[in-house]
């Protein structure tokens, strides 16, 4: 005998309300299920967690597919875009690592000439960097002024863009171009000296002195005991930071690629300061070691003591800075010895 719908509707609402199944309904036709589910509880750190990750995902996703099409379309702006993207997280990483530094510094109170030598050069660059980056980010405070910037820093990007920002092409103009216009001081430095030579009372030290002008304008290198034979010209008259004429010290400047636009005082200040920190640098490669230097690190350490490593070899670059150590490291942290050793920037 078929059952009528309106008999199976009841015996269902039965079913759900007394828990009894009435007679002439099978079990077959209507057995209520109540499916159990575990509800899940998600953290609200990690739901932020979560959303975090999808939008870095989707970021990421992006900003592929934009270098992507900058890359195809315009491959000459991609360069340029993928520089400025590069030298943004280089400059990231270096604050971090300085940032480090200092922490370790401060907590286990180790002093800046204590440091090793790549800590220590980090410090330097950044330091640098920063100082030519401070008046660019300044520019840009008013409102609209980051387009003018933007556009100067694509016209002008050896004056304007620090070194993180440049292509490896660039990197290597503009260190040319740098050190062009450092050598273009040499020959003030050297006629400097040779009219100073006259003022010595010493006969032996100023035929020493007249013959080491001598070797540096005819383009040959002295060597170190050649330096060493006048170093005591330097503890005072006519040599010495204290007795020097601030013209004298302006084509010192540019040396170490200083501003030679202030007073003479401030200038003597920071030249001795620049050139003890030269000091520490140099002990701190010999305890770690020259051989401990890349290619890159071995050619910016000769770079900085005054020569253009980009037309020579590896070998001959550490030739060069083996000798310039051998020199540097017999001087103490003194004035005397600090001034001496930016002369030897121009006779080495």
């Amino acid at each position: 005998m078929a059952l009528s719908y309106r008999g199976v509707c009841r015996g269902a609402s039965l079913i759900l309300l007394y828990g009894k199944r009435p007679v002439g309904v099978k079990a077959s036709l209507w057995t209520p299920r109540l499916a159990s589910t575990k509800s899940r509880h998600y953290s609200p750190s990690q739901a932020r967690s979560g959303i975090g990750r999808s939008v870095v995902s989707g970021l990421k996703w992006a900003n592929e597919k934009y270098e992507r099409f900058l890359q195809r379309r315009f491959p000459r702006f991609y360069v340029i875009y993928h520089t400025f993207m590069r030298g943004f997280r280089l400059l990231f990483q270096d604050g971090k690592e300085v940032r480090r530094i200092v922490s370790r510094m401060l907590s286990e109170r180790i002093e800046h000439q204590n440091l090793p030598y790549r800590d220590m050069e980090k410090i330097r660059q950044v330091r640098k960097d920063l100082i030519k980056a401070i008046p660019l980010v300044i520019l840009s405070i008013p409102p609209f002024a980051n387009y003018v910037v933007f556009i100067l820093m694509y016209l002008y990007p050896r004056q304007l863009l620090i070194r993180h920002f440049w292509t490896p092409q660039q990197l290597v103009e503009f260190r040319g171009v740098y050190h062009a216009q450092r050598a273009q001081h040499h020959w003030a430095i050297v006629k400097g000296m040779e009219s100073t030579s006259t003022s010595v009372q010493d006969t032996r030290l100023k035929s020493r002195l007249t013959e080491l002008c001598s070797k540096v304008r005819s383009g040959v290198h002295p060597v170190v005991s050649d330096v060493h034979a006048v170093r005591t010209l330097f503890s005072g008259p006519p040599l010495g930071i204290k007795r020097m004429y601030a013209d004298q010290m302006r084509h010192l400047c540019a040396l170490l690629f200083l501003t030679p636009r202030l007073p003479g005082f401030w200038i003597g200040r920071r030249l001795n300061s620049h050139a003890f920190e030269l000091m520490q640098l140099d002990r701190a490669i010999v305890r770690l070691g020259l051989h401990q230097l890349n290619d890159t690190e071995l050619r910016e350490a000769c770079y900085v003591r005054g020569l253009n490593p980009d037309r020579l070899s590896s070998g001959q670059c550490r030739e060069w800075l083996t000798q310039w150590l051998q020199f540097s490291t017999h001087l103490k942290g003194t004035q005397c010895n600090s001034m001496l050793l930016l002369w030897c920037i121009i006779t080495r």
